[in-house]
Formats: C-alpha cells, structure tokens, sequence
C-alpha cells in the first residue's frame, strides 16, 4: 500500500515538471493562462479584496465623482492594488468612458500616490507590461484572437459591416492594443468594465454583453453578484440595481 502511494506522489511530481516545462517552453501559453488570469479552482472562491475595490473605482471614474474616486482608489491601494494595476484600470477606462474621465482620474491618482507617500505609506509600483504588442496585421490578428475568446465566438453583425471602421478600432485597439497588456489580468479589465458601465446610463446592452464576457472568463454569477454588494456599499445604488438587473438577464437567457 505504502509502495503504491509512494508511486502515485511521483507520477504527481512528474505531471508537474513536465507542465512547468511546457509553460517556460511556450511563453505563448503561459501568456494566455496569465491573461485569463484563473483557475477552475479560483473561478469558485469569492473574490478577492483586490478584485472587489476594482468595479469602486471604474463607477467613479464613470460618472466623474471625484470625492468617491479618491475614496476607492485609497481603498484599492489599501486592498493591494499596486500603482501599475490601477494606472491601467484607468488607462482601460477611456475607451469605455472617455478620455476627459480617465486623464482626470489618472491625475488624481497621482494627488492619491503623493498624498500616500507623505503620510508615510510606501504602495508597490507593480510591473509594466512584458510581452511586445504587435503591430499591423499581427496586431489584428491577436485582437481578434482575442475578441473571439473574451465573447465566446467571432463577433459579427450588421452593425459592423455598417461602420466596419468601428470594427477595426475594436479589434485592433481595445482587444489588441490594451486587452494584449499582459500587466493586469483578463478578469480584472473586465470587473473595470462592468463597474464602468454599470454606473452608466443607456448601456445596457453593452453591460449584459460584458457579464457574459467575465463569465467566460471565469468569474461566477455570484462573484457578480457580489461585484453589485460592493458598489452599493461604496454609494452607488443605482450603479449596483444596473449591474444586477443585467446579471439576472444573463442568466434567463442562459436558462440558468
């Protein structure tokens, strides 16, 4: 019985060597694996306090509540974002709210990071982006790849082939250019884009679309749900009803 445990921990140890070896041998893999940014195993567990000061300061961002933006991003820093993790959530944020929000939100990260240090606190930079963005038609090609796994399946329909120009931006930029940024985590863009738009008004559809991208990225029904609590405990109700409303439409039409 002994000898045959024995066997099994080595064939274990032996499964892991050789996944450690794939991963380091194709970057391309461990890059996906990254940039989805979870396992089975977390996809279960409820989010983290990192994750849940995310959707805070996308809804502040949204609606340009400055008093609540300075809020939540304190209580993000507090939660463990580093400064490159919440650089970038605002970065993110202008293709979904403007670049009047997120160049006014970004100065007011660095009135929050100063203001932090002369009290003494010393936040973590983070890290900036490893992997080389692509560009031209590589650049199309990646966001397309990943606009395909983000959505499920290839994103077509009659409005893009009535402005295929929007088509483009999408693919290249959003899904290329920033979604390829390998400093911050799939799941993370996306609790960014949920907190942004469900503090927004008259996109609805667009917020039930991204429920079902953070879906496919990992995160629960209830990690959602969850996302909704935390909005409305940060002074944004209505944000949280929005985000809500379009969780349970998600789910009808799943059949869930």
């Amino acid at each position: 019985m002994n000898s045959t445990t024995h066997a099994d921990q080595m064939k274990q140890i032996a499964v892991m060597v050789m996944a450690a070896t794939v991963l380091a041998t194709n970057p391309a893999i461990s890059q996906t694996q990254a940039n989805q940014g979870q396992t089975t195993m977390g996809s279960q567990q409820a989010l983290s306090q990192k994750q849940q000061a995310i959707a805070p300061i996308a809804a502040a961002v949204a609606i340009g509540e400055v008093a609540q933006l300075n809020a939540a991003l304190n209580q993000g820093l507090d939660a463990g974002l580093t400064v490159s993790d919440t650089k970038e959530i605002l970065v993110q944020l202008y293709a979904y709210t403007g670049f009047p929000r997120s160049l006014n939100a970004l100065g007011e990260l660095m009135k929050v990071v100063d203001a932090r240090k002369q009290r003494g606190v010393q936040d973590a930079p983070g890290r900036n982006p490893e992997t080389p963005i692509p560009t031209g038609k590589e650049l199309l090609a990646v966001g397309t790849a990943n606009q395909t796994k983000l959505s499920g399946a290839p994103v077509r329909g009659p409005l893009f082939e009535f402005a295929p120009a929007i088509d483009e931006y999408l693919k290249t930029h959003l899904f290329g250019d920033i979604f390829a940024r390998d400093n911050l985590d799939w799941q993370s863009r996306e609790l960014a884009t949920v907190g942004a738009l469900a503090a927004m008004t008259g996109v609805e559809s667009q917020l039930q679309s991204h429920i079902r991208i953070s879906k496919n990225v990992g995160l629960t029904a209830a990690q959602l749900r969850s996302v909704a609590d935390v909005l409305a405990e940060r002074g944004q109700p209505q944000a949280a009803q929005r985000a809500r409303s379009a969780i349970e439409q998600v789910e009808a039409a799943a059949g869930r």
